[in-house]
């Protein structure tokens, strides 16, 4: 007899809206997880295992350097680098051949300690993060106390692909923007273990002269000169707009652009608007 598990609530039928929120918090909160058993078990995770209708079988086990763990009747069996699911399934077979009829086999990870990633540049704490469960990337930022001020709108994700010893790496680049403020949650990935991530440094873009309020603005991907001078909240009544110029350094000099409305900025360009004489 196989034990069904069920997440209780204590709720009737809830509105689309709610479980949509529910979900989206889940999958931003550390230490919950939408799909636990497929995470991955590795070295030091601490399990608490059980035998459905066979409590002398419960374990409390630390998985070792090689991945294994010890228990009743079975010896050791290697659980590192399966998921909790497949671990389950595991000693259930090997209980099975010989020992048990049918054994329905339950892991709950007490303690993770096996799946460490670094997190470096515009975030408020970086540093190196030991995450329990299936952690995201929005779950990681969190930890490491959000995003600066300074924060750009892209994630760079270095990945370990090869096996050990001969690594090699992939590389995937999120758009933050598209997560934090538009809800995109596609680009809330799982973070794995070894994974480095960069949080970009956003560029500015610095308007003057006939503005209202001239100053530094965040550079944003596709940005035009329109755009630069909408966040300097418009043109004076003394501008010029026709003779606006873009002074963009190259190297060691500055090259002067015609800015067209239309024309498009690019970081640590600066938008300066002349002033009319007539």
């Amino acid at each position: 007899m196989r034990v069904k598990r069920f997440l209780k609530k204590g709720y009737a039928v809830l509105p689309l809206a709610a479980i949509f929120l529910t979900l989206l918090f889940m999958a931003a909160t550390p230490g919950i997880s939408l799909a636990q058993g497929e995470y991955i078990l590795g070295e030091d995770d601490l399990l608490n295992i059980a035998v459905y209708e066979n409590d002398d079988l419960a374990t409390l086990a630390r998985i070792n350097g090689d991945n294994k763990i010890a228990m009743p009747l079975i010896g050791e069996i290697t659980v590192g680098g399966l998921t909790v699911r497949k671990a389950e399934q595991e000693i259930a077979a090997r209980l099975a051949d010989g020992f048990l009829l049918n054994p329905s086999v339950s892991i709950f990870v007490k303690e993770y300690h096996s799946k460490k990633v670094t997190i470096l540049g515009e975030v408020d704490k970086p540093g190196l993060y030991e995450l329990s469960g299936n952690a995201t990337l929005l779950e990681i930022i969190s930890q490491a106390g959000g995003l600066t001020d300074k924060a750009g709108n892209e994630a760079l994700v270095k990945r370990v692909t090869g096996p050990e010893g001969s690594e090699t790496y992939s590389y995937l680049r999120l758009n933050l923007r598209d997560l934090t403020e538009k809800g995109n949650l596609s680009g809330n990935i799982a973070v794995k273990d070894k994974d480095s991530i960069f949080i970009t440094k956003s560029g500015f873009v610095y308007v003057t002269g006939q503005v209202a309020k001239p100053g530094a603005f965040k550079y944003e991907g596709g940005m035009t000169v329109m755009k630069a001078i909408a966040l300097a909240e418009g043109l004076t009544d003394k501008a010029a707009p026709g003779g606006t110029e873009i002074i963009r350094k190259k190297g060691d000099t500055e090259e002067s652009i015609k800015g067209e409305m239309s024309t498009q900025v690019q970081p640590e360009d600066l938008v300066s608007v002349p002033e009319s004489f007539f």
